[in-house]
């Protein structure tokens, strides 16, 4: 078998079943590789962490900590991309994202805010600064301000007929986030990114 890592075709079995490379003489574990290659599939099907769990008999806290490294890959490979073409960057819009659940009036604060730039039909997210909720509570005016953007954009994005790649995503990202209960704001980046990554691939797919 050839060494995951230098590609070496000289490995040998430890005695703990872990295959250690002849060259670089690092090890990896066969089993390991073919579990993650097993959950992956379900990721990429948009099973969730507990289906997947449920389905292939693991530990739920052992599928949501593959899924989490799935999604960080995902997260990285699209900033990899973007940097190699974001000359090719052509349209750019601002979002602000509040769960449907949610009154704007008393959660000003939850509002996520990300930029959303389009290339090659190809979609790439930026999360903008979060306002800190202590400043936010002394500056009514700015709180006034950031409610009013909120209502007069979502009545724009929501009600507008002509489409393009970007708002097309939003809609998008709208009912692939309401699969997902209670997303904290250190990982909404890697929801957001997530949704990217299933969008351009469903582009891709059309464009062949």
């Amino acid at each position: 078998m050839n060494c995951i890592y230098c590609k070496h075709p000289h490995t040998y079995v430890l005695a703990d079943k872990q295959h250690k490379c002849s060259k670089c003489k690092r090890k990896f574990s066969v089993s390991k590789i073919q579990r993650e290659e097993k959950l992956f599939i379900h990721f990429q099907d948009g099973d969730t962490a507990r289906q997947t769990s449920i389905q292939t008999k693991m530990h739920f806290l052992t599928v949501q900590k593959y899924f989490e490294k799935f999604r960080t890959t995902i997260a990285l490979n699209s900033d990899s991309m973007y940097q190699n073409n974001g000359n090719k960057t052509t349209d750019y819009d601002e979002y602000l994202y509040l769960p449907q659940s949610l009154n704007i009036k008393d959660n000003i604060d939850k509002i996520q805010h990300f930029l959303t730039l389009s290339y090659d039909d190809t979609i790439y997210n930026i999360m903008m600064p979060k306002a800190k909720q202590s400043l936010l509570c002394k500056q009514d005016n700015n709180r006034q301000k950031l409610r009013m953007k909120y209502l007069k954009f979502n009545t724009i994005s929501h009600f507008s007929k002509s489409q393009n790649v970007i708002t097309k995503f939003w809609d998008y990202f709208e009912k692939f986030i309401c699969r997902y209960k209670g997303v904290s704001n250190e990982k909404f980046i890697f929801y957001l990114k997530e949704a990217e990554w299933r969008f351009n691939l469903q582009q891709k797919q059309k464009i062949k």
